[in-house]
């Protein structure tokens, strides 16, 4: 494979993690170039950044069409027009057809506030609050025409604290989406991702297994007391 992979990012907001990836592609190491920004709202934050950056943007507003397959004719000419390779949803609040997302399966990609397949859709943070799970996080996934539903590349978990609300809990996954999303689009436009069955499997040994736990058996009264926490 040659030069960077042309990539569009996908948003509907703030564009937050849209930053995290134009920042990792600011190193002519690293293997795409964030190309294209689309926004589906005119207003949306992101494209002020993306403009700033010196990036190409556009805003194509879905309220406008007749239907999703218009809005998306529209979003592939822009593609093509780009000459796009690889795409990613950030905060990207539209569901695409099958057909589109057929035609660009195993080269889109999507970041979820949890740890899929749990707490699919929206307001991931309320609902893991809510069923007093321990540890929660983020996950990247090939997009599939079900929501939240593609073969899962990366997750990255972080503990809930006991003190935690939903925007406290929000700002810390968030963090990990920022950490993680360079990364698995780094995989994937080094080619080195393969999807089999519903599993990716990563042509990068040498993993460590280190099991994550929450709350940490060091804390004061757990299992480990004495140990440094990791």
């Amino acid at each position: 494979m040659t030069g960077r992979r042309r990539t569009a990012v996908l948003i509907s907001g703030r564009g937050t993690n849209l930053q995290a990836l134009a920042a990792a592609a600011q190193s002519p190491a690293y293997p795409a170039e964030i190309a294209l920004v689309v926004a589906n709202r005119p207003e949306a934050e992101g494209l002020g950044f993306g403009k700033s950056k010196g990036i190409a943007t556009a805003a194509i507003d879905h309220k406008i069409y007749a239907g999703r397959e218009a809005f998306e004719a529209t979003l592939q000419k822009l593609l093509e027009a780009h000459r796009i390779e690889l795409i990613c949803l950030a905060g990207f609040m539209r569901l695409l057809t099958p057909g589109f997302v057929e035609r660009w399966a195993g080269r889109m990609i999507n970041i979820h506030p949890a740890l899929l397949p749990a707490f699919r859709g929206l307001d991931t943070h309320r609902r893991a609050l809510a069923e007093g799970v321990k540890i929660h996080g983020c996950t990247v996934h090939f997009v599939a025409p079900q929501m939240d539903a593609g073969p899962i590349i990366m997750q990255s978990a972080v503990p809930v604290l006991e003190t935690d609300s939903a925007h406290s809990l929000a700002e810390r996954v968030l963090r990990q989406e920022h950490a993680i999303y360079p990364l698995a689009l780094a995989l994937l436009a080094r080619g080195e991702l393969e999807i089999v069955g519903q599993a990716v499997r990563v042509a990068r040994p040498g993993e460590p297994d280190e099991p994550l736990i929450a709350p940490h058996p060091a804390l004061p009264g757990g299992a480990g007391k004495g140990r440094k926490p990791a």
